[in-house]
């Protein structure tokens, strides 16, 4: 019965987990850059670089040793119990860090005023030769677009 508990109970905190995630197909913009003058240069995209950004939140890698911890209590007995425990909470610990990580692309761009200028993406899929919106603030890049 406590493994049945502990499999459910870990099935809800993932699914809760996955309800975070907006459902809203628009690109994502941060709070700061609401009510802000930009400025906005066109330009193509010459080559592209695939990377993958760390989250520097610490709650995925912990959501996943609690979880994996959780599971791990589930098997065997006495010391194995606890082996089981230790072994689930540093395999789910590694994979809440891996989940963490986000897919992103380095864009090298060329603009029409003749500057080139390197910008990491995340949530987006572009490709070479494709041409986009570069939107500055200051000398931060708030969003790239395409056209």
């Amino acid at each position: 019965m406590k493994r049945i508990t502990s499999l459910i109970a870990s099935a809800a905190l993932l699914t809760g987990l996955s309800g975070c995630a907006g459902f809203y197909p628009a690109p994502t913009v941060s709070e700061t850059a609401t009510n802000q003058v930009m400025h906005a240069q066109t330009g193509t995209v010459r080559s592209i670089r695939y990377v993958a950004v760390q989250d520097n939140s610490p709650v995925g890698t912990l959501l996943g040793a609690v979880a994996g911890a959780a599971l791990g209590s589930t098997v065997g007995k006495g010391k194995g119990r606890v082996l089981a425990s230790v072994a689930g909470g540093l395999a789910g610990s590694y994979v809440g860090n891996e989940v963490s990580k986000a897919n992103a692309q380095e864009l090298t761009i060329r603009l029409n005023n003749g500057r080139t200028i390197v910008v990491i993406r995340k949530g987006t899929q572009f490709y070479p030769g494709e041409r986009v919106r570069v939107l500055y603030n200051g000398n931060q890049v708030g969003n790239v677009e395409p056209l």
